[in-house]
């Protein structure tokens, strides 16, 4: 009787380059996120930093569009679940949805807009750290 052995798959080399990337720009996205939520706290009730908070928002553009292009590129070599590019995506869009709520009349859009951002910042970069996204999925 011969016996077959299953090994585990074997991330590629693009898999693992992908990943780390992701991780990185997820985790700066988070980041910039935290210093946008100082730089808001700050523009109230005295006013504050507001070009800091508008070039954070650049910032935070940047990162989460290169967030989604690496969340794209990652799947392209892994084969894993489409969710988090989507949701990177949307995310990305909807930082600029964000930026144009931005100003003091329109916080009853902002903040919420905020938290939603927050959400699918976090959980985006949280994935990059599972079990689900090392190994390759299907597609």
């Amino acid at each position: 009787m011969t016996g077959t052995t299953t090994t585990a798959p074997q991330r590629t080399t693009a898999g693992t380059a992908t990943l780390h990337t992701l991780q990185v720009l997820g985790v700066l996205s988070v980041l910039s996120l935290v210093c946008q939520a100082v730089t808001a706290g700050q523009l109230f009730p005295r006013g504050g930093p507001v070009e800091l908070h508008a070039d954070g928002a650049v910032v935070f553009h940047v990162l989460t569009g290169l967030t989604a292009v690496a969340a794209g590129l990652h799947r392209r070599a892994t084969r894993g679940p489409r969710w988090p590019t989507v949701l990177a995506a949307l995310v990305f869009v909807l930082s600029f949805v964000q930026a144009w709520f931005g100003d003091r009349g329109t916080l009853f859009v902002h903040v919420p807009g905020a938290i939603v951002l927050t959400i699918g910042t976090v959980w985006v970069a949280a994935w990059t750290f599972t079990s689900g996204a090392c190994r390759p999925g299907h597609p």
